[in-house]
Parts: structure tokens; C-alpha cells; sequence
């Protein structure tokens, strides 16, 4: 059948619906996750912990608000807000809280049974099957993953014409949140001795013990890619000459060189780098003070400092490239690159949960707290052991730049939680957080190089079908970072090319966020002056939604030290916290200036083109074509260019 992105959106999109009655279709789930699978129907009398995300006041002025303090033509630029501030200024209204309520309680749900999240954004309550069937007009269902791990679900729900406007969404309801790779070990059930409404228990499933099934599995197709194991004589010969052998192999040197940034020489305490790990997935001691031993020195025993995250733990005894890879790359770079200044680690969620975006999110901002679904997202006290909790809501501070290396496909997850989420990178934004995160790896190809059949809407093996873009890379309150490489036997400085080496730099347009003011210039100048070899049936050509990436850096043999050896490894795991050690490095000049941080940077860097290093060489295929290419300006390869320091550097002291 004939296909185009408007199919597309609709898969991940909210949907709306003639009346029934008084009611209206508010979400609909078109086809089940990858894995999944349909069972029985639930009994009615059993119970669900459901939550309602309610509608947060003044969405629409908040791209005016962030653009205030992050455009580079603002007179208050870099007067970021108070997490207070911000939790006030979009906090429901008393009559969105009013209005659900009022619609709950004349449906049968008893106000004393109604309780308010101290994060305000939520209302939740205990129903019985029947009655959250009767509430929603659906009907659930028990759904198992090919792991055996059980999930409740509907299809699709209504809820009255007048309410929509005050609801985001509602759990349980067609949410599949937390992806589950393939490769993972089969939980056992564990006996329950007490019903508890908020585990799989309280409809009638044992609880299950969990073997690290978050974002972090050691599975997840966002993982960095393992290239030549190297000797200990290959590193020092190399080291020897180490910039004539920077196209094949990446060093902190390297990359100074590419990008003309210097060491580090001061470290203010506030200005703080913040790497983000998803448990199990975590660093090993021996391997940073190895790589340290040959590439800086003065590290030798030095520690990032921990913000263990709902019990996250640098766990040891699981080891390999797929347990320490990630973390093991992301900190010895950062840490490395920014000496002597200071690098935070989140380490998030405990050896039996494991964790989603949602965990860290809830811990930096109390007033995103309580959306978590117990379904698919940690909960605590969990009998199966692990963390006590209480979960952490707030409580830790955000540093001034984070960078993520872990990355869903914006087709996993629902348009509904996916813009919540979005909205969540904005506050941070207005706080003065520069958040980053990695494009991916398989060009216009999802996690894993799946793409998604024409016919079923469902993930295919990458050989053809439609382009998968990313998420959170799709959301325009974050950077997304995309990948380069040295062209082969060229020198270090010489200009780089799009990444075509083991990985290709993700790529591509949103199905669910509109095009932001900041980059509209710049993809319809593409549009116009490179117009792609494809239609809607491939992708979202409507030049109205959201690009990506929006810079790029090296991704391709960054030399790393993994349990105890030297390995090559690629990806935009590698891009993502380069560039954020560069933005680090300008805030501390910012800072010792007397400014601010840069905060959300996209709209100074769009602003500021010539400040990159545009990339006119390379493509990110895909889905059996060749992708996008590398052409001059910004394009959904590598963005708008790889950083030049001291440009970006001398546009960011020129702002108040």
C-alpha cells in the first residue's frame, strides 16, 4: 500500500476521535511493540494503580520563555530561572485539578480514594479493572514479552470531550515505556505473600525479578561499537608520533587538535560535567587509571563524583565490553578533556531494575516526579530486592552541561510521553543546563538498524522500509550530536567527513515535534538548495517538523581502556561527551568572566554557523539507500558542523 509520514505519526501520535457520547478517543496504540504479545483478558476485579498526567499550565509560552534566556539577541539571555520558578510557573491550573477531579468523582472514584503527587502534576488512585474499564471506556488485557515479562494494557481509551484539555495522558493504559532488548535472561517469578496495587501482583501475576531491563541492558543498540583489541606496544608506539596517527586512531590530543581546544587550567566548583550511566553499565577503576597512566597522567586514582540515583551502583562483578564499554568510554574522555575541572556521574538505577530517562529525570526536578508507570518504570520497595527506596523525587542538583550516550527510536515510545519528557529538557534549559545527547548509530536507521515496514508499521531488519528517527534526539530542547570521522590517511587537520566507519551518524526529521524558530532557517535553506532523493514514503518531508543532528564530532577509533585492555571503538557514544567536555571548557570561560552558563545552547550555535567546521563529505545510510549526504550548511548528517573552539569560544564571550 501506498505509505507517507502522516501513516507514521499516527503510529506514535496522539489520536483523536468523533464523540462517543461525550467522550472522545484521547490515545490509541495502532500495533504492539517488538517482543510483545497478546493474552487473556484481565479480571475485572482486579486492581490497577492508575495516574493521570495532567495538562501543566502556560505550554504555550514555553518556547517564548526559553528562547528569552537562550537567544543570543535576547537583552535577558543567560538569565536562566530558579528550579522554583519553573515548577510554579507550570504547575496545573486549579481548573484542570477541578475539572479531572470533578469528572472522576461523578464516574464513581471517591475523593477520598483521589491523591495529588507532591510534584502536583499528577492525580492517582487504586480502581479495580471494572471500574478503570467502565472510567475509560476500554477494555485491558495482559500482555507478555518474549523475556516472559508481563504488561498491562489497553488499546486504545476515551475520556470525556471537556476533560481532554486537561489531560496529557493516563497510565496504565497503551504505554509500552520500557523497551526490553533481545538477548535478555528469562526473570524468575518469586512468591508473593502480600498484595501490592502497585506491582504486576495486584492483577493477579507474580512478581518478577528483573535482571537490569532498562536502557542500560547490555543488549541496548545504543551501545558504542567494539573495534580491534590493541597491545600495549601499539598504544606506545603510537603515542610516539601520536598526531600523524590521529585518522586511525583517537586520542584526548587528537581531539584538541581537531577542534584547537586547549587542556583545561582552572577548575571552578561550579561548573561541574555531568555524564549520565544507565545501570549495569559502569566504569571500572583499573581501566581509568590505565588509560590515564598513557593519557593524562595526573588522573592516575581519580574518581568521578558519584550521584547514585535510586541505588545506582558502579557494579564489578558483571564485566565485558557490554557492561563497561559505555561508561568506560564516556568518563575517560570527559574526564580527561576537561582536567582539573570536576566530572559528576549519575549513575542510575540498581542491579535489578535497572532504570529509564524518566528515573533521572524524576531525581534532578521533584516536580516531575510521580509519572512513572509501575508497570514498565522502577518501583520501590520492590520485593524482588534491589534498592529500599524511597525512589529519589529531586534532591540533585543538575550540573551545567550533561551528556547522554543512550537513545530510544522515537517509533518505541508514545507522542504523549515523548512530548512530556521534551518539555521536562525545556525546564532544564530554562535552569541553564546545556543537554546532550547522542544521534545514533545506524544512519537513518534506528537502534539495531531497524527500520520500519510500510505495510505492518512494524520494525523490519534494516534492509529496506521507512527511516526511523530518534528520540529524545527528535525533541528541540536538547542537542543532538552527531558523528564524524578523519578521512582515511588524511592528517588532523585536515577537514572531516560524515562517519563511515563500523557506524553512521544518526539522522533525519521527527514525526512528532515541530520545527523550532531557531533551525527553521537553516533545514529549509536545505530543503531548497539540497532536496533529497525521497518522498513521504520514506520519511518526514513536510519541512515542518524537527531536524537532527544539530552538531557533530568525532565518533570513529577513540582509543579506550576496558577491562584491562586497549580497544578501538566508534560511535556517537563518543561524539556526545566530546562535545560536552568543548562546551564545559567555554562555560569555565564564561564563568570566570563573570557570566553565565551558555544554558540551552542550540540558538546561540544556529545563530553562530561560522563557528563551526562545516562538513561537506559523507552520507548516513540506512534502510537499503544511501541516507543523507554531507553538503555545505547544516544538513541531517552532521548537522550544522564539528565545533572550532576558539570561534565558539569568542562568539560565547561576546554575549552578556
Amino acid at each position: 500500500m501506498h505509505f507517507s509520514f502522516v501513516a507514521l505519526s499516527a503510529l506514535v501520535a496522539t489520536s483523536f476521535a468523533l464523540p462517543s457520547v461525550d467522550h472522545v478517543l484521547h490515545e490509541k496504540r495502532d500495533k504492539l511493540p517488538p517482543g510483545w504479545q497478546h493474552h487473556e483478558k484481565l479480571d475485572r476485579s482486579k486492581v490497577l494503580p492508575m495516574k493521570i498526567a495532567l495538562t501543566q499550565s502556560n505550554l504555550d509560552k514555553a518556547d517564548e520563555f526559553l528562547m528569552d534566556v537562550s537567544s543570543p539577541t535576547s537583552s535577558n539571555y543567560g538569565k536562566h530561572w530558579t528550579h522554583q520558578d519553573i515548577a510554579n510557573k507550570f504547575a496545573p491550573s486549579e481548573e484542570t485539578v477541578e475539572t479531572v477531579k470533578s469528572w472522576l468523582t461523578s464516574s464513581g472514584i471517591a475523593a477520598d480514594r483521589i491523591s495529588r503527587s507532591q510534584s502536583l502534576g499528577w492525580l492517582k488512585f487504586d480502581a479495580t479493572v471494572a471500574e478503570a474499564e467502565d472510567l475509560l471506556q476500554t477494555e485491558y488485557h495482559l500482555y507478555k514479552h518474549s523475556t516472559g515479562k508481563p504488561h498491562v494494557s489497553c488499546s486504545e481509551y476515551r475520556i470525556p470531550e471537556h476533560v481532554t484539555r486537561h489531560v496529557d495522558f493516563i497510565t496504565p493504559t497503551v504505554h509500552f515505556d520500557a523497551k526490553i532488548p533481545q538477548g535478555v535472561a528469562k526473570p524468575q517469578p518469586q512468591p508473593v505473600e502480600k498484595r501490592d496495587p502497585t506491582s504486576t501482583a495486584a492483577v493477579g501475576h507474580p512478581v518478577q525479578t528483573k535482571v537490569a531491563l532498562g536502557i542500560g541492558a547490555p543488549t541496548s543498540g545504543s551501545l558504542p561499537k567494539k573495534g580491534a583489541t590493541l597491545s600495549r606496544q601499539t598504544v606506545l608506539d603510537r603515542l610516539r608520533d601520536e598526531l600523524r596517527n590521529c585518522n586511525r586512531f583517537i586520542t584526548p590530543n587528537c581531539l584538541r587538535a581537531l577542534y584547537r581546544f586547549p587542556p583545561g587550567v582552572t577548575a571552578n566548583p561550579k561548573n561541574s560535567y555531568g555524564i549520565v550511566e544507565y545501570t549495569p553499565q559502569a566504569y571500572l577503576q583499573g581501566d581509568l587509571d590505565m588509560f590515564f597512566a598513557n593519557f593524562s597522567k595526573n588522573q592516575v586514582q581519580r574518581t568521578p563524583t558519584l550521584n547514585s540515583i535510586n541505588g545506582g551502583v558502579v557494579q564489578t562483578t558483571r564485566q565485558g565490553f557490554q557492561f563497561n564499554g559505555e561508561s568506560d568510554l564516556d568518563l575517560e574522555y570527559a574526564m580527561a578533556l576537561i582536567n582539573p575541572q570536576k566530572t559528576t556521574l549519575y549513575q542510575v538505577g540498581d542491579e535489578v531494575q535497572g532504570a529509564s530517562f524518566n528515573d533521572f529525570l524524576d531525581a534532578l526536578d521533584g516536580s516531575y516526579c510521580a509519572g512513572d508507570d509501575p508497570f514498565q518504570d522502577a518501583s520501590y520497595p520492590n520485593p524482588a530486592g534491589g534498592f529500599p527506596g524511597p525512589k529519589n523525587c529531586g534532591g540533585f542538583a543538575a550540573t551545567k552541561v550533561i551528556s547522554t550516550s543512550y537513545g530510544y527510536n522515537e517509533a518505541d515510545l508514545t507522542a504523549a510521553y515523548e512530548r512530556r519528557q521534551c518539555m521536562e529538557y525545556m525546564k532544564l534549559g530554562l535552569a541553564g543546563t546545556s543537554f546532550l545527547f547522542s544521534s545514533g548509530d545506524s544512519g537513518v536507521g534506528g537502534n539495531g538498524k531497524r527500520c520500519i515496514d510500510p505495510d505492518t508499521l512494524e520494525y523490519n531488519d534494516g534492509s529496506s522500509g521507512i527511516f526511523n528517527p530518534g528520540f529524545p534526539s527528535g525533541c528541540p530542547y536538547i542537542t543532538s550530536i552527531g558523528a564524524t570521522q578523519i578521512v582515511p590517511n588524511a592528517s588532523v587537520t585536515a577537514p572531516e567527513k560524515a562517519c563511515e566507519t563500523v557506524i553512521f551518524s544518526g539522522g533525519g526529521f521527527s514525526n512528532v515535534f515541530p520545527l523550532p524558530s531557531y533551525q527553521a532557517s537553516a533545514v529549509k535553506s536545505w530543503f531548497t538548495n539540497f532536496p533529497p532523493p525521497y518522498g513521504a514514503d520514506r520519511f518526514n518531508n513536510s519541512q515542518t517538523t524537527r531536524g537532527f543532528p544539530d552538531i557533530s564530532a568525532n565518533g570513529a577509533n577513540y582509543i579506550i581502556a576496558v577491562t584491562g585492555q586497549f580497544a578501538l571503538i566508534y560511535g556517537t557514544s563518543a561524539s556526545s561527551p566530546t562535545v560536552g567536555a568543548i562546551l564545559t571548557l567555554i562555560n569555565e570561560a564564561r564563568l570566570y568572566a563573570g557570566k553565565s552558563s551558555l544554558g540551552f545552547v542550540n540558538p546561540f550555535l544556529y545563530a553562530n554557523p561560522g563557528a563551526l567546521n562545516d562538513i561537506t563529505l559523507g552520507s548516513n545510510p540506512g534502510c537499503g539507500t544511501r541516507g543523507f549526504q554531507a553538503v555545505p550548511g547544516w544538513d541531517p548528517v552532521t548537522g550544522l558542523g564539528t565545533p572550532n573552539f576558539p570561534k565558539l569560544l569568542a562568539a560565547a564571550l561576546k554575549l552578556q
